[in-house]
């Protein structure tokens, strides 16, 4: 009997026993140096299911590469996350940190995991607007900087590269003064982060099952599109998952997000790289629009990073998770966890000892 109370006990506090390997403080803003260090210490220690893609340069050279997360397999599909579209949202490159951190404590001890690791490949880019989020670390004068670091072509630097993708490009909610936070730039996809992602992303979208691109602030998950004149044709099941994903993250920390498309509960927009990838087929396309109500706005204090993190997990998690059981049809209590089946047996075994 004491022999199997201690597996019962051994089996239930196993997920809790798998320590991050790598040193990291999770819960602070890092330079672009410490980032970079950060994935080639990840793709080291969790070498097994972890690499390292390059899929483009930025303007002033600067490689753009993504995490890919998962075991090997074939014809696997894909969740794509981006983070740092936008420079000054530092918020969202911590979120990606820890959504990588958090899915490779986990894979070993949740079946869920395991399995969705099994069956699909996470590709996670910490930090897409590389220049403008080394441009905003400068100084104090520098840190609200939004668009990339190309040049105008009125004197001004910077195109909104949210702006820039193939998706009603230069329609609502730009300014074409290129001196503008809503720059779209000189032409759809005329800069080459924008490229990268195009070119990437139309490579593998028939196998991208959702595309999930991080921003802040507001407290939003938006769907598209951010034209107001155009209609997701899957529009009520992103309202749905997108609602339950809300819920999720209110769970947490009982922080509320508002659920939508950019129109309805934000402002009209054309060119965002949410709207290309369902252009392109992906079914589940999100903008997470993560803390806070504008208190802080873009300058969200390191105090606040734990928790954003974790209720915005939740929600990414949920999602994601709608799209793998839809695919490949598993059931939410398919045999439920390791650990609560190991449970019930023990439990079993030891009634028959009474």
């Amino acid at each position: 009997m004491i022999w199997t109370l201690t597996l019962v006990f051994f089996c239930c506090t196993a997920a809790s026993a798998q320590a991050n390997r790598v040193e990291y403080d999770y819960f602070k803003y890092h330079t672009i140096e410490e980032i970079n260090k950060w994935k080639i210490d990840m793709a080291a220690a969790y070498s097994d299911v972890v690499t390292i893609i390059d899929y483009g340069q930025t303007y002033e050279n600067r490689t753009i590469d993504l995490l890919k997360i998962g075991f090997n397999g074939t014809q696997k599909k894909i969740i794509w996350m981006d983070c740092g579209i936008h420079a000054r949202e530092w918020i969202a490159p911590a979120f990606c940190q820890y959504f990588v951190k958090t899915l490779l404590e986990s894979y070993k001890t949740d079946p869920k995991v395991e399995q969705m690791m099994k069956n699909m490949d996470f590709y996670v880019t910490p930090v897409l607007n590389v220049d403008g989020y080394v441009f905003s670390w400068i100084n104090q004068t520098t840190r609200l900087w939004r668009k990339n670091r190309s040049p105008g072509p009125c004197g001004c630097t910077g195109t909104d590269l949210n702006r820039n993708f193939y998706s009603n490009w230069g329609t609502v909610g730009v300014s074409f003064d290129c001196c503008s936070q809503t720059y779209p730039g000189q032409g759809p996809v005329s800069e080459p982060e924008a490229q990268a992602v195009s070119q990437y992303l139309g490579k593998i979208s028939d196998s991208v099952l959702a595309f999930l691109t991080i921003h802040s602030y507001g407290q939003l998950l938006l769907i598209p599109y951010g034209h107001p004149e155009t209609i997701a044709p899957n529009q009520d099941e992103l309202m749905e998952v997108g609602l339950a994903a809300a819920d999720a993250i209110e769970k947490v920390h009982g922080m509320k997000y508002k659920v939508g498309t950019s129109p309805t509960v934000l402002y009209p927009n054309s060119g965002s790289s949410r709207d290309f990838a369902r252009l392109q087929g992906v079914p589940f396309c999100y903008t997470f629009e993560l803390r806070d109500d504008g208190t802080h706005g873009f300058v969200l204090p390191e105090d606040q990073i734990r928790p954003t993190c974790e209720e915005a997990y939740s929600g990414a998690m949920h999602i994601i998770s709608y799209a793998h059981h839809k695919v490949y049809n598993r059931g939410a209590s398919a045999g439920g966890s390791v650990c609560g089946t190991v449970l019930l047996a023990l439990l079993a075994y030891a009634h028959t000892l009474l």
